[in-house]
């Protein structure tokens, strides 16, 4: 590993143990074993290496973790496919809590850094087109569009769950199947004669 790959990982142990708020640029160097000045060097600041170290955790672990998901129920009609993602996901929740806990510190740090919002912005955009990928390469009849459409549907629910799993301490959040029995009571149906 170089300094920068030296730094994220560092970077990120610090915060899951301290919370971003509470953490140094010089704890960072520390525990990453490398020079305060890789931090400018590679990142530019403290804050910028923090995001990108973040994104890169949840990124990692709950991307990785729906695109298997989805990837898995391939061979399931969308709905069911759907519902099967959903049921997992508590899971991938649990195993990234730590990263989820981090990336709370984070956002709230990021609310208040425009820079900050920019990079979260394309971070965002980038999380749309990998899921909207593995949507696609699941469901190849589903157009480009529908894809992205599904992809924002299911990033703004992991969104949301992930942080209903934080404040759950028994870990009950909506499952897949009342997920999707609440999507499928969106569709119309004709209007009875």
């Amino acid at each position: 590993m170089g300094n920068r790959e030296d730094l994220l990982a560092g970077a990120r142990r610090v915060i899951v143990a301290r919370g971003a708020a509470n953490v140094t640029a010089r704890d960072i160097a520390q525990e990453a074993g490398v020079s305060l000045a890789a931090i400018g060097y590679h990142f530019g600041s403290k804050e910028n290496l923090i995001t990108e170290a973040l994104l890169e955790a949840l990124g990692t672990g709950i991307g990785d973790g729906m695109e298997a998901a989805i990837r898995d129920a391939k061979d399931l009609p969308r709905l069911a496919g759907f519902a099967a993602l959903w049921n997992r996901m508590p899971a991938v929740f649990a195993e990234n809590r730590d990263a989820l806990l981090a990336g709370m510190d984070n956002a709230v740090r990021i609310m208040r850094d425009p820079e900050g919002q920019m990079r979260m912005q394309a971070a965002v955009a980038e999380g749309y087109r990998g899921v909207a990928e593995s949507l696609r390469t699941a469901y190849p009849d589903l157009s480009e569009e529908q894809a992205l459409a599904l992809a924002q549907l299911e990033f703004a629910l992991s969104q949301g769950l992930g942080i209903l799993s934080l404040l759950s301490p028994d870990g009950r959040i909506p499952d897949g199947d009342t997920l999707a029995s609440a999507v499928a009571l969106l569709q119309d149906r004709p209007a009875s004669r």
